[in-house]
Parts: C-alpha cells; sequence; structure tokens
C-alpha cells in the first residue's frame, strides 16, 4: 500500500485506490492504465523525452497528463484537437484535477483571435450601420448587450448567436486587419488580456491550430508564449499530421486578394487624393480575378498545379494577376506613411505578392504545388512534400518534452506510421488498451454478401444489410459514410423505409443534431468525415455503428498523390506504408463512437467486404478493439435480445 505523503508527487500513486481522486471524486475508479500513463507522462516531463501514449477509449488519459503536468512544477502547454474539447478541459476536467491536488498554479485558456470579440471592429460595424436583414439586427443587439457584461470576450460564451452567423467575421479581427497599439481599444482588447495571462499561466490550454500556427507561422503573433515551455502536450494527436500539413503549406486565396483590394479603397476615404490613385488598379486586380476564376472552370475541382498551368489562359491569368498585385503594392507602399491603415494593407500585399511568386515560380522539389477551386474563388498552395523535417526542426527549437496521445495513434500494435509522418526519431512508446470489456460490452458483425464497394448500387446493398440490425436495435444508430454522395443517397433511400427519427449531417449544426439524436432515444443519425470522431453519445441512444467502407482518403488529393510517388521512389509500398495505416486509424476512430463507458453496449457493422476478401483487411480488424465478431445476422438479434433494454430501449 503506497502512504500519501511519501508519494505526494507519485502521479500514478496519487491516481491510485489509496490516492485522493478516489477518496474525494464521487464516480472516480482507480484505473492500471490511467497510472501507467501517468507515470510515463511524469518521466518524458522530468527527463524532457518524447512520448507517444496510445490510451484506449475509457483509460481516462485527461487525468492522467493534467495530473503529473500539474506536479511538474514547469511550464506545460496542453493542446487539444478543438475549440469544444478545450473548453471541456479547462472548464470541467482542469478545475477538478486542481481541487482534488490542491495546488494554486496559475492556468490559461488561450485560442486564436477570430474567437475573441473585437471592440473596434464592433464599434465600427454598429457606427456604418449597415442595412441588416431582422435576425442579424437582432445578433449585433445580442452581441452589444454581451460585449459590456464579458470579461473574456471569447465567442463560446454567447450561444445564441450561431457559430456560422455571418457577424462574427465583421466584429473579430484577424492578424492582417489588427491595428495593435495603435488601436484606440487597446488597453481593453480582449486578445491582448488573455495572451496577458497565459503568459503568466504555468499550464496553458491551446488547441492544435493555434499551436502550429504559432510554432510554424508565427502568424498569430504568440511568439512570446509558447517558448519556454518545458512540455508539450499533444491530446487527440492523430490530427496533427493534416494539420501540420496546413500549417507548413503556404497559400494564397481569390477571396484574401478581394478582402486586400477592398480594404484599400476603404482606407481612401480619410486620405486626400488617394482614391483617384488606387481606384483603377484595384478594380483591375478584382476583375483579373473574376478572369482568372472563369479560365480555371473547365477544370477539376482540385488538382496539381502543373494541370491548371497548362492551360494558356490560366498561365497568362496568372502572370497577369502577378504583374497587377506587384503594381498595387508600389503604389500602397507610396501611401504607406499616410495612415495605419495604408500600413498595414501595404504589408498585407507585399506578404501575399511573395506567396503568389514561390507558388507560381516553379517551387523546389521540397513543395506540392496544387489548387482548389470554388464556385465563387479559388486557393492555390505550396504543401512541403515531407512533414517530418519541419516538424523536427520545430520541436528541438523548443527544446522540451513532446507527449503525443491519443486512442488511435496505431496500427496493428505498430506506431511506425505515426511516428515517420512526425518525424519522431526513436521515442518512448505506450500502448494501453481500453479498460472496457468488449468481449462482453460489443460485437462486431460483418455482412455477408456484400458487393465491390465500387457496384453502383453498393450504398442500396448496404442499407439491405443495415435495416435488419435497426429493426433488432430499435434505430439507436449512426451510420458513418466516407463519402457526402452516399451520405445523401442513403437519407434519401431510408426517410422512405423507416419509422425512426432521422438527423442528417448538413440539415442542422452538429451539436444540434447531436443534442436531439440523444433526446429521440431511437434515432438514426446520418454522418461523413466530421462525426467519425469527437462524437461522444454514452447511453443507450447510441447501440449501433455502421461503417459503409474502408476509409482510404480520396485519391484526387493531389498532396497525397505526390507523397505517395515519393514513397515509391524510395522503395516503400505506397498502399500498405501509407494508405492503409491511414485508413485503419480513421477506422478505429469511427468505431471509437459505439463504446463509450463501462455500461455501454453495442453492435458495430463493417461492411466493406475487403475486410475478408483482401490481405489487409486483417491488418484493420487487428487494429480494433477484441470484440467477437460474426458474419451471422442471428448472432446480432441476439445480441440485442439479451440487452436488458432491447424491447422496450
Amino acid at each position: 500500500m503506497i502512504d500519501h505523503d511519501d508519494s505526494a508527487d507519485d502521479a500514478a500513486a496519487l491516481l491510485g485506490p489509496d490516492g485522493p481522486f478516489a477518496r474525494e471524486l464521487p464516480n472516480f475508479a482507480p484505473r492500471a492504465e490511467q497510472q501507467a500513463m501517468a507515470q510515463a507522462v511524469q518521466h518524458a516531463i522530468t527527463e524532457c523525452e518524447t512520448l507517444i501514449a496510445e490510451a484506449g477509449t475509457g483509460t481516462g488519459k485527461t487525468y492522467a497528463y493534467l495530473v503529473p503536468a500539474l506536479l511538474s512544477n514547469q511550464r506545460v502547454i496542453v493542446s487539444t484537437g478543438t475549440k469544444a474539447l478545450q473548453d471541456q478541459l479547462y472548464f470541467r476536467d482542469l478545475p477538478r484535477v486542481k481541487a482534488v491536488l490542491g495546488t494554486r498554479q496559475k492556468t490559461a485558456l488561450l485560442k486564436g483571435r477570430a474567437n475573441y470579440l473585437c471592440l473596434y471592429r464592433l464599434d465600427q460595424t454598429v457606427r456604418e450601420g449597415a442595412n441588416f436583414d431582422k435576425p442579424q439586427a437582432a445578433q449585433l443587439a445580442a452581441i452589444r448587450a454581451w460585449s459590456a457584461r464579458t470579461r473574456h470576450g471569447d465567442r463560446m460564451e454567447l450561444a445564441e448567436v450561431p457559430e456560422e452567423s455571418p457577424l462574427w467575421p465583421r466584429v473579430t479581427s484577424t492578424p492582417e486587419n489588427c491595428l495593435g497599439v495603435e488601436c484606440p481599444f487597446y488597453d481593453d482588447c480582449h486578445v491582448v488580456k488573455a495572451r496577458r495571462e497565459a503568459l503568466e499561466a504555468d499550464l496553458v490550454v491551446v488547441n492544435h491550430h493555434l499551436l502550429f500556427a504559432d510554432l510554424a507561422l508565427k502568424q498569430e503573433g504568440f511568439g512570446e508564449i509558447l517558448p519556454g515551455a518545458q512540455a508539450f502536450i499533444l491530446d487527440e494527436a492523430h490530427q496533427v499530421p493534416e494539420l501540420a500539413g496546413q500549417f507548413f503549406s503556404q497559400s494564397v486565396s481569390a477571396r484574401q486578394l478581394t478582402d486586400l483590394a477592398q480594404d484599400a479603397l476603404r482606407e481612401c476615404s480619410g486620405v486626400t487624393g488617394a482614391i483617384g490613385l488606387l481606384l483603377e488598379p484595384v478594380e483591375a486586380l478584382q476583375d483579373e480575378l473574376r478572369q482568372l476564376r472563369l479560365a480555371m472552370e473547365p477544370l477539376p475541382v482540385r488538382g496539381p498545379f502543373q494541370l491548371m498551368d497548362a492551360r494558356a489562359d490560366v498561365h497568362e491569368g496568372l502572370h497577369d494577376l502577378c504583374e497587377l498585385l506587384a503594381a498595387l503594392t508600389d503604389l500602397l507602399a507610396s501611401q504607406a506613411e499616410r495612415s495605419r491603415g495604408f500600413a498595414n494593407v501595404h504589408e498585407r500585399a507585399a506578404v501575399l505578392g511573395e506567396r503568389l511568386e514561390r507558388i507560381t515560380e516553379a517551387a523546389g522539389e521540397q513543395d506540392v504545388r496544387w489548387y482548389e477551386r470554388f464556385p465563387r474563388g479559388f486557393v492555390l498552395y505550396a504543401t512541403p512534400l515531407d512533414l517530418a523535417a519541419p516538424l523536427r526542426a520545430m520541436r528541438e527549437r523548443t527544446q522540451a518534452a513532446w507527449i503525443h496521445t491519443s486512442a488511435t495513434l496505431s496500427v496493428a500494435g505498430s506506431f511506425e506510421h505515426f511516428a515517420r509522418q512526425l518525424g519522431l526519431d526513436d521515442p518512448q512508446t505506450l500502448r494501453l488498451d481500453s479498460p472496457f470489456d468488449y468481449a462482453r460490452q460489443a460485437l462486431c458483425y460483418l455482412p455477408a454478401g456484400l458487393p465491390d464497394p465500387n457496384a453502383r448500387d453498393y450504398t442500396e446493398r448496404v442499407l439491405d444489410a443495415v435495416l435488419p440490425v435497426l429493426e433488432a436495435s430499435h434505430g439507436r444508430a449512426f451510420l458513418l459514410f466516407t463519402s457526402h454522395r452516399a451520405l445523401r443517397r442513403a437519407a434519401e433511400l431510408l426517410a422512405e423505409r423507416v419509422s425512426w427519427p432521422l438527423f442528417v449531417q448538413g440539415t442542422a449544426p452538429r451539436h444540434q443534431l447531436l443534442e436531439e439524436f440523444r433526446h429521440s432515444g431511437h434515432g438514426v443519425l446520418l454522418g461523413a468525415a466530421s462525426f467519425w470522431e469527437g462524437v461522444d453519445v454514452a447511453g443507450e441512444a447510441l447501440s449501433v455503428v455502421v461503417i459503409d467502407k474502408l476509409p482510404f482518403a480520396a485519391p484526387d488529393d493531389p498532396v497525397l498523390q505526390a507523397r505517395l510517388e515519393a514513397l515509391e521512389s524510395q522503395g516503400i509500398n505506397p498502399f500498405m506504408g501509407w494508405q492503409v495505416p491511414t485508413a485503419a486509424i480513421a477506422l478505429k476512430q469511427g468505431a471509437g463512437r459505439l463504446i463509450r463507458d463501462v455500461h455501454d453496449r453495442g453492435v458495430l457493422v463493417l461492411c466493406d467486404p475487403r475486410l475478408s476478401s483482401k490481405g489487409y483487411g486483417k491488418l484493420f480488424l487487428a487494429s480494433l478493439p477484441p470484440m467477437p465478431r460474426t458474419r451471422a445476422l442471428g448472432d446480432v438479434t441476439a445480441f440485442f435480445g439479451d440487452t436488458p433494454a432491447g424491447g422496450q430501449a
């Protein structure tokens, strides 16, 4: 038995059966897996090591890293996958752990600037008195009332103005349009206050977007806050490879250039003679953007830069765009000293011009150059072919411990794929299975007789196989799809065939769909990518998770194409070396929606026949939690027959 006094600095003992968590938290159950992870995290922080820790659902990984982080007396940055998780960690988990440990360390929550109300931009929006429609006018009134009482100015506080409201971009700032110390509202600025608190805190909770924006690009300007940390803990670390790709990319969008043009004209209002100088070049730039977007119309929605550049009209349009932007930048330079706003617009024009040149001039072998077009615009990108090198350099600069944790980092027990993507050489690794009893709580059903996933009637056949399962479970299901097309088709077909309430992604905001699904008791929710992870429905409301196909990445992704070709040239089989491991981790995420606590029971339906017919299917199955598997529908109905709530869930 561990005597608490001797182990005040032993994270594992504090989380053990004789520790304060077991004594003071009503529903706390000591878990050997949680204690093992806490010990490994504590060791990594002390020894300044790199750790990969996979902790199955239910391990309690949040406490397993928060306890050693707070005990370390070091400055620690904790980064989560989403802002919702960030809030949960900061407002729910962290106060509990601090209370039990009795620590007084300063903690802070820090988000990207777009999450904070900008008092200057709110003032401008109110003064402009634009003709808002009724709902927007009501939202603006709500934001004004809230601005008078909020201490933090965090958008999340104001639930009545939806996250997607077009008003938010008007009343928040971007790195480009922030006036900095010259802003009349600087002393009351919410972003400045949040940064100041973070600067003074021992533990700062950020999200991956913010962390990478700062470490990779310094674009959020938190340069002085993140350095000096002795440890970085990345929760939901399986998202890091994809996000790092975005942040080490350089991009220029038609939207950025249009905003730049409009802001340049807006600045003219108080400066004599400026409009006469700038109106024509600004209009020429806007006109060229429209022409270029039209010239791109025949192209696929996204593709390699070479494909776009091979079209004479697009090539010429890009050349003209570069020239027009350079000319506008020169003119803005001549006005830069006449107002703070002009100095800002000139700086932005220069940065965008440099980026546009880097992307349009053949960049080095290290970059994948590609484009994406949208109904009214386009984006051009240069993405590093290999993320391992910039990520390694970034970690070395910090001289800190780096701890990566998630429920899904390994493929059939190996961390090789994750470590290679992030350039983690010889990391410490720890793999902890979920404490849930999958053998008793779950069943994996592989329906027999389904056609090849490319078959035209595949979605129809999947639903034929799934309907008897839904009958047995009385709804209470997630149907997860790898494409929006399949999702829409399934929604059409199910609307005619089932009586349970249907919740379809895209018909309402995600949090609203989930709330309504939970309350319905018998709902069937159809979701694509964003519902595969970070969705938590414990209890009987969710008893079936159906996955239509193995989640291989879209073959039209130009960055993926280039990475696969690079692997092949290194003698690595790109399919087995990249596509299968990436899809296996995504499948684990989707499957992880099923069992969320010790009382859950449910059936995982994996429809893709390749799981049984292809050799690589074994890798996918070996990556899933250890649950019994069946191809017999009778076993599924028997499973629900055994469920106490089966008949009247």
